[in-house]
């Protein structure tokens, strides 16, 4: 069994990584490319890169912040934000990403889904879910960095998704989003009952014992962006912690 991955996400507006809560809020972090070089020394398994107003704009600005970081790191890297088109994706993948995330584009046409899991592989779509909960046991699915709603139930839009070929999922709950009160392990573990791809909960991360619950859950991979930018954490510090709570870690 492959160890729980560790992937530092870095929210992306205009030049600057920033941090929100529950996806609003920004505030400015510093550079992409040092926290993003920082992150691979310090053993992340994946990086995450967010284009959090591209879909507001109808535009992807990141090749420039990919081709930058592809230079020097060398672990898979997702891109997200504003991807509409198969030529998007092929736009993100010659900067050097290894996968996208897709969420507006992929609501407003699912066929967009099996396009570029035909073109460029399952593994490369990744199903990004911006989940906010509605009722006891119920999450709607929004998108424009959690302004729109979309009316889908979170549940049934990840299975259709999967169904139409994502390879991946991007759970973030925007509930938790940046609260560091503990990551939604009841939606990790609804969601993770009905597909059959790997899951990267993202959302809330703010204490050791969500990474054993999560994993416990079902998670492939948690997503963590407070706790790394602001230092109260550092990758290797969580990945010795984790182990330590029995969690298997890649190393």
């Amino acid at each position: 069994m492959a160890g729980l991955r560790f992937i530092p996400r870095l929210d992306i507006k205009g030049p600057n990584l920033i941090k929100g809560i529950r996806l609003e809020g920004l505030r400015v972090v510093g550079d992409p490319h040092e926290f993003a070089l920082r992150y691979y020394e310090q053993g992340a398994d994946e990086l995450v890169f967010m284009d959090i107003v591209a879909s507001l704009y109808q535009r992807n600005s990141l090749s420039d912040i990919i081709s930058r970081a592809a230079d020097r790191v060398y672990i898979p890297i997702t891109v997200g934000g504003g991807i509409r088109s198969l030529n998007d994706v092929q736009d993100m993948l010659s900067s050097g990403a290894d996968k996208v995330a897709i969420n507006t584009a992929a609501v407003a046409r699912p066929a967009l889904i099996s396009e570029v899991a035909r073109r460029f592989g399952s593994q490369c779509m990744v199903l990004s879910v911006e989940a906010k909960r509605t009722a006891p046991g119920r999450w709607e699915a929004y998108t424009d960095n959690g302004r729109e709603h979309t009316g889908l139930d979170v549940i049934d839009w990840v299975a259709r998704a999967v169904e139409l070929g994502a390879g991946e999922i991007l759970l973030t709950a925007v509930d938790q989003e940046g609260t560091r009160k503990g990551l939604d392990i009841e939606l990790l573990r609804v969601v993770n009952a009905r597909v059959n791809v790997p899951v990267i909960i993202s959302g809330g991360f703010g204490e050791l014992p969500d990474l054993q619950r999560a994993s416990v859950a079902g998670a492939s991979g948690v997503a963590i962006a407070d706790a790394l930018h602001w230092g109260r954490m550092t990758v290797p510090e969580i990945k010795q912690q984790a182990r330590a709570l029995g969690v298997e870690v890649r190393w």
